[in-house]
């Protein structure tokens, strides 16, 4: 996990993972695969897009977010991929997607959730919901989260 975003004397805000969980650097080197800032695909066959999940921080006021990657299927990824430069993207309805990100902070696998990609703005990137379950992460997406525990999770990212 990397910090995407920090704001002085408080605790970062943003932290992402730089590719899906699946990439591996041996794939920068195949015809058939590609990972930008954006978007990634693997042998042809894997489509992923880049995007934030947002979580209110109660007590702020704030936003934290985290910076992920999941699956689409290779229509939607087309899709996505012809309409990244076209202001009428925002119409889009959201694609289904899998979490291809692991949270190290969360004590069952974020790998595999089901999530909604919704496409913003053009310079946005997507929002991404996770599907409303009884994992940590829905649930906090759902109810938000305390500075509090924005602090602990830049203690556990940060200083390991």
């Amino acid at each position: 996990m990397r910090v995407l975003h920090r704001t002085w004397g408080r605790p970062p805000l943003s932290y992402g993972a730089p590719s899906p969980a699946t990439w591996k650097p041996r794939y920068s080197r195949r015809r058939d695969s590609e990972l930008t800032a954006d978007q990634c695909m693997i042998k042809g066959r894997h489509f992923f897009v880049r995007g934030l999940i947002e979580i209110p921080v109660r007590d702020s006021g704030d936003t934290f977010s985290w910076g992920v990657w999941v699956s689409l299927n290779e229509a939607n990824f087309a899709r996505t991929h012809d309409l990244w430069d076209d202001p009428a993207r925002e119409q889009e309805p959201p694609y289904f997607g899998w979490l291809s990100t692991e949270l190290p902070v969360y004590p069952h696998s974020t790998l595999h959730l089901k999530t909604h990609v919704h496409t913003r703005a053009v310079g946005q990137r997507p929002l991404i919901e996770v599907e409303p379950t009884d994992h940590p992460l829905a649930i906090e997406q759902r109810e938000g989260i305390t500075t509090s525990l924005v602090k602990e999770l830049a203690d556990l990212l940060l200083r390991g």
